[in-house]
């Protein structure tokens, strides 16, 4: 018999193939891998495109020309850069190796030579500190303890912030001033119990805005002296407490907020006279807004349900002519101090966020910055599409579906992917980055639900999951089963759930009820024992998770807790396990993740972890970001679609 023999090129070409599944990726030294297979370069070469974007997010206007500080990333993290105008170069100011946490917030100095920031000193999620940057010399100053939390600081027309602070007892937020210029002038403006926020500065600088925090459904504002501390109570407290999100004060003493009181939505309320008067309707939902320098104008952004709007109106709520905003998110939104310009985020199903802004007397849309969309074209996926379904009760939740590209045909496999939260930002269409690879490669359909506990659908339906309602909102991950199951284009024997921190247990508990139908699940930074998890969060947080879970120094409350928590429940958790962790987790401690992972593998269950030693709650570098992102791929070939 004659052998054939390839020709020399095909020989090469066999010979690169060979070499790349050979060849594999190297673990970085701050990371362990156990149970994760190696991963292939040739995993690596395909996935990376969908990697390569990038987001721009706008930190802050400057106080006198007409250039913003945004954040994006250009390297391993997101760093702060300055665009001096629309469509400009982005230039690079910080350079921090482990980057900047998003969201980041930042202020100018009036005189516009510096601006302050906070940034996470040390990778968890709980301690941003506040730094000074210095335009001239390029030098960032810290102005706080290096230890503590610290808030996002008001800026007062000649120059003080005012801020929260843990530093007393790392517990409670005391409120803070302080001269930026001058960091040794930083004194203890009120001593509190709880969690309190500094809002904003009157014009006279007598008085701060500060928001007290009893918990998620229940805030209030208080104005305080700041010559004293003395502190007025502004909103009313009922038997049904409000849930005040911002206010502000016009230069003339009135003050603008944003609260769901007297109803189920929130709305824009103006304080005058000792009176609140409600500016917008019950049936519009306000996502934030912000007023103007003069206080003539607020800004107010609109939930559409799907989309937002940008709306102008004048401090009775008048309606004013508003340039269209292109359809998508809209965020930070943020008044030059000028008042002719109205900078913000917008973030859509087909682009990443990226900054415009409103030039008001023109009435003209300008956009800041175009986003680079990486190795996908997001016009070639199918739409994202918002679906519905009924829970066990016959509360109506909904999700965002994007469905697998055109080019596969037949029932398509699913991966519920599930916020955190549990009072995480409504999912609205949006752009998945490189979640686009299970769409156009593995022919993966990914939801996004919004389970009962989900901000922006009213009030009732955020309380719907609190205290002893937790294991309902595991009912609604079930109803969600059983539509898909009713979809002749989705495969319900091929269901994957996955989700971050809550998002984590919500994956863990659907897993353990609904065991026969989830093949596969992937909780990252989760959850996995509620008496553990209120007992070793950061202090500073315990009050307000245990307003929404329960007490556990209750018997029966810790009772309840015990048995619903996955870890109690681990020998139920059949399909396969992927968790990720950081160990520089200071909300949900890596504690939670450990004790699930030696509590499945007692029970035989296949299960892959990474643990990350630099990582706090979320906070990933690139090159962990991806290991993991490479590791889920692999994860979803092997168990969801053989």
């Amino acid at each position: 018999m004659r052998r054939v023999v390839p020709p020399l090129g095909l020989w090469l070409v066999l010979s690169a193939v060979l070499l790349a599944q050979s060849r594999t990726l190297p673990i970085p030294a701050n990371v362990t891998v156990d149970g994760v297979p190696p991963i292939p370069m040739s995993v690596v070469d395909v996935v990376a495109p969908y990697g390569q974007y990038r987001a721009a997010r706008l930190v802050a206007w400057h106080s006198v020309d007409r250039r913003i500080v945004i954040s994006t990333r250009f390297g391993n993290a997101p760093q702060l850069h300055q665009v001096r105008f629309p469509g400009g170069a982005r230039t690079q100011l910080t350079f921090y190796p482990e980057g900047i946490a998003e969201p980041i917030a930042g202020v100018f100095l009036p005189k516009g030579d510096a601006f302050v920031f906070q940034k996470d000193a040390g990778g968890g999620a709980e301690s941003n500190q506040l730094f000074r940057y210095d335009l001239a010399s390029g030098a960032a100053t810290l102005l706080t303890d290096g230890k503590s939390r610290n808030g996002v600081p008001a800026m007062s027309n000649s120059g003080r912030i005012a801020y929260e602070s843990t530093r007393r007892d790392g517990r409670n937020r005391d409120l803070y001033v302080m001269d930026p210029a001058d960091p040794s002038s930083n004194r203890l403006l009120l001593q509190v119990e709880g969690d309190w926020l500094a809002l904003d500065w009157s014009a006279d600088e007598r008085h701060i805005l500060a928001l007290q925090v009893i918990s998620a459904a229940e805030r209030y504002v208080w104005k305080v002296a700041v010559d004293g501390g003395e502190k007025v109570l502004l909103t009313p407290k009922s038997d049904k407490p409000a849930r005040w999100l911002s206010a502000s004060f016009a230069p003339d003493g009135t003050v603008y907020g944003l609260s769901n009181m007297n109803g189920e939505t929130n709305r824009i309320w103006r304080f005058a006279q000792d009176r609140w008067t409600a500016l917008t309707p019950e049936t519009q939902t306000i996502d934030s807004f912000a007023l103007s320098p003069d206080g003539r104008t607020i800004a107010a952004v609109i939930d559409l349900g799907s989309t937002t709007r940008v709306q102008l109106m004048d401090g009775s709520g008048r309606l004013k002519p508003t340039p269209a905003v292109p359809p998508g998110v809209v965020s930070e939104l943020q008044w030059h101090p000028r008042g002719t310009d109205l900078g913000f985020s917008l973030a859509g199903s087909r682009a990443f966020s990226d900054v415009y802004s409103i030039d008001v007397a023109k009435q003209r849309l300008e956009r800041w910055t175009l986003s680079e969309m990486g190795g996908v074209n997001p016009e070639s996926l199918p739409d994202a599409e918002i679906v519905k379904w009924k829970s066990f009760d016959g509360l109506e939740i909904s999700g965002v579906l994007y469905p697998a590209a055109a080019k596969f045909k037949g029932p398509r496999p699913v991966i519920i992917n599930v916020h955190g939260g549990p009072a995480g930002p409504p999912e609205r269409p949006r752009q998945i980055g490189r979640s686009n690879y299970f769409r156009n490669e593995l022919g993966v359909t990914i939801i996004y639900p919004n389970i009962r506990g989900s901000l922006g659908f009213g009030r009732s339906f955020e309380a719907a999951d609190n205290g002893r309602l937790r294991e309902n909102a595991i009912k609604d991950i079930g109803a969600l089963l059983d539509w898909i199951a009713a979809q002749p284009s989705l495969d319900k024997t091929r269901v994957m759930i996955a989700g971050p921190s809550y998002g984590g247990y919500v994956s863990l508990a659907a897993a353990i009820t609904y065991g026969d139908r989830i093949r596969a699940v992937n909780p990252v930074f989760g959850i996995t024992d509620y008496p553990s998890f209120l007992e070793s969060t950061d202090m500073s947080r315990v009050a307000n998770r245990v307003s929404e879970y329960g007490d556990p120094s209750d018997p029966d409350t810790r009772a309840f807790l015990t048995r619903i928590s996955p870890l109690t429940n681990a020998a139920r958790v059949k399909a396969p396990v992927y968790i990720v962790a950081g160990a520089k987790d200071t909300r949900v401690p890596i504690s939670q993740s450990e004790a699930m992972v030696k509590a499945l593998k007692a029970n035989g269950t296949p299960v892959w972890y990474i643990r990350l030693e630099d990582a706090g709650h979320l906070l990933l570098t690139t090159a962990t970001s991806d290991l993991s992102f490479y590791a889920w791929v692999m994860f979803t070939q092997k168990y969801l679609l053989d």
